[in-house]
């Protein structure tokens, strides 16, 4: 059975290897995102570790959107300002904030697991001061997008504070991490009941084994007991064989010594006869004693399976108790099963 029950050390996942994905409810950040970002009128979008949308773009502006990612030399920067953003943020494990290449305003904020990023929510596309048309017209020319549509998609940029962004991006930083957080105990916690609920399945079985292999013995031992008693039977029955055969003995003794003494009445002519009445004495008293020492052998073996027959009632009486304390314990693991099964749904629930 030891080899039976898993290892739940083992079971468990590493947090290495753990994805975002993996503790992340992926819907239920994507409505978090989008509200946020519709509240505070910020772009917004998830990342896994190596940079892969896990969410769709919430909010995202015609200008980024529509125009500066809509352009290859656009899109080129924009994925270097995303990169630089995210190593900022994954060195010092906080929001960072900084300038994309087109003027605007983006933030990274990292989504970590026991000190390891496992991802990012990249956001920003706001201006958080007048901007400077000319500038943009001059990007504009850059990345190859018409300047006059650059600059009206540019006035719908919403503009905020940089003290508002920073909290902003500080909020989604701590909603993140806890989401994070409680999501790897979930995790953990579906393993876990997983693995339990596994276990207890096996040791259940074995369990069940067990009290049918108990039952076998206790009915292999009331078979063994009964054929015990048939040879303390046979026993009784050799003895009274032996009793038969010592009265036949004194009986024969008996008549030899009335032989011999009817030989001694009959003088030199009863000679013969007298020594065949001797043969007849020597033969009863030699069948007596032997008679004697079957009877010690039988008392033997009457007192060694009566020896047995106790050791076979007490072992009987050990096997009940066993089978019996056997399904008390598997009425206390299908208890301990159904906590396990309810752990593993409530585990499982979203």
């Amino acid at each position: 059975m030891q080899n039976q029950v898993i290892n739940a050390n083992q079971g468990l996942t590493d947090s290495n290897n753990v994805k975002l994905q993996d503790i992340i409810d992926l819907d239920f950040l994507q409505k978090f995102q989008d509200s946020f970002a519709d509240s505070l009128g910020v772009a917004s979008i998830a990342v896994d570790i190596d940079g892969n949308p896990v969410t769709k773009p919430s909010n995202f502006t015609k200008f980024c959107i529509g125009h500066t990612r809509g352009s290859k030399v656009g899109l080129a920067r924009c994925m270097e300002c995303d990169r630089k953003g995210g190593e900022e943020s994954a060195r010092t494990g906080k929001p960072s904030i900084y300038d994309c290449h087109a003027g605007l305003v983006d933030f990274g904020t990292p989504i970590m697991l026991e000190g390891r990023q496992i991802g990012s929510i990249l956001g920003g596309q706001v201006l958080t001061s007048t901007p400077d048309e000319s500038y943009y017209r001059k990007v504009a020319q850059e990345i190859g997008v018409d300047p006059e549509e650059y600059i009206a998609a540019l006035r719908e940029v919403k503009q905020i504070s940089r003290k508002s962004l920073d909290a902003a991006a500080n909020m989604l930083f701590l909603v993140a991490n806890t989401l994070s957080k409680v999501g790897y105990q979930q995790y953990k916690l579906k393993q876990m009941a997983g693995l339990i609920n596994d276990s207890v399945v096996q040791i259940s079985a074995t369990m069940e084994e067990l009290a049918a292999s108990a039952n076998d013995v206790s009915e292999n031992q009331n078979t063994l007991n009964n054929e015990i008693k048939n040879v303390n039977i046979v026993s009784g029955k050799i003895n009274e064989v032996m009793d038969f055969i010592k009265d036949i003995a004194d009986e024969t003794r008996l008549l030899g010594l009335n032989a011999a003494i009817e030989a001694a009445r009959a003088g030199q002519a009863g000679l013969g006869f007298g020594v065949v009445a001797q043969e007849i004495r020597k033969l009863s008293g030699d069948s007596k004693e032997t008679v004697g020492k079957i009877k010690e052998f039988t008392t033997i073996i009457q007192e060694s399976v009566d020896k047995t027959v106790t050791m076979g009632q007490a072992t009987s009486v050990t096997v009940e108790q066993q089978a019996a304390a056997i399904e008390e314990v598997t009425a206390s693991i299908e208890e301990v099963t159904s906590m396990a099964e309810q752990l593993h749904a409530l585990a499982n629930e979203k």
